[in-house]
């Protein structure tokens, strides 16, 4: 028995190539999963996934004129992020439509011009690896880089924490001690872009906002705390990327969809079984007389 489950759990992990992909989305596991909860609390949920795209044409670009160069790429994923949420927010406080709004139209257009580069510069190989990645690729450059913007999206969301809680419950009241939100905002917007941008190469840019979005909604299962939602949140991903790459190893199967559709089972088992707003809770709260406590 201890055997087997050496062979299955401890076993793979003697390869340097195995061991490079778990210690980079361990690494994304800590940093990724609090952006998926502020971007939860904060009603934008569908942001992360438009930010994503958003980064494509600077990645594209990058493979354009470096090949694939981690460092060039990401440089223009940030870039190519970061202009798109800047366009969004303008247009959205020139026009007045909503932020949203905004950014998903920016988004498909970020989208179509990616892959349109990366078409013209590439191959259909080259364009499947940008857009779904490939984590058992990482290499010793790319696992410092992904290191790197995760530290430094731990330390600033760190810094930043107590006023973007605040800017999440009562805007008007980080403006009334003297906090521009929208300073907060944007730095928070930021860090979404450099977290996917660290996230691409691991899971591709179509994918890398599973590992940030669906431990964070998760977690809303199962905790009703902010601090609960973030442990939770970040165990899950931790679960999901360690799991994901067991199974792409004995199943022989695509390692960047194993890791999110074992997020997804995670989900979908937490919406039927969890402990908050599940199917399992409101079965029961029928089933009880009224007056009944909830759980806490």
């Amino acid at each position: 028995m201890l055997a087997l489950l050496h062979e299955w759990l401890i076993g793979p992990f003697d390869y340097g190539f195995m061991r490079r992909a778990a210690v980079g989305g361990l690494a994304l596991s800590l940093a990724a999963p609090p952006m998926g909860v502020f971007l939860m609390l904060r009603g934008m949920s569908l942001i992360g996934d438009a930010m994503a795209h958003a980064i494509l044409p600077g990645v594209a670009l990058g493979f354009l004129l470096a090949g694939f160069s981690l460092p060039i790429m990401s440089l223009g994923g940030v870039l190519s992020g970061l202009l798109v949420a800047v366009l969004a927010g303008s247009v959205s406080q020139m026009t007045g439509h909503r932020e949203d709004s905004a950014m998903a139209s920016f988004f498909l257009i970020s989208l179509a011009a990616g892959v349109m580069l990366v078409s013209l510069g590439g191959s259909s190989v080259d364009l499947t690896h940008v857009l779904f990645g490939s984590i058992l690729a990482v290499n010793t450059t790319a696992l410092l880089l992904i290191a790197a913007i995760s530290s430094v999206i731990v330390i600033t969301l760190a810094v930043i924490f107590r006023a973007l809680v605040v800017e999440c419950l009562d805007p008007l009241f980080l403006r009334g001690q003297g906090m521009q939100g929208g300073l907060v905002h944007g730095v928070f917007l930021g860090l979404v872009v450099l977290n996917l941008t660290a996230g691409f190469q691991t899971l591709g840019t179509l994918m890398a906002v599973g590992l940030m979005m669906l431990p964070a909604t998760t977690a809303r299962f199962w905790s009703k705390r902010l601090e609960g939602l973030i442990s939770i949140a970040i165990v899950l991903a931790m679960v999901a990327s360690t799991g994901g790459l067991l199974l792409s190893y004995h199943l022989s199967i695509p390692s960047g969809p194993a890791i999110i559709l074992l997020a997804g089972i995670g989900y979908i088992a937490s919406a039927l079984f969890g402990r908050y707003h599940s199917l399992l809770t409101r079965l029961r709260r029928q089933a009880e007389p009224l007056g009944a406590p909830e759980p806490h």
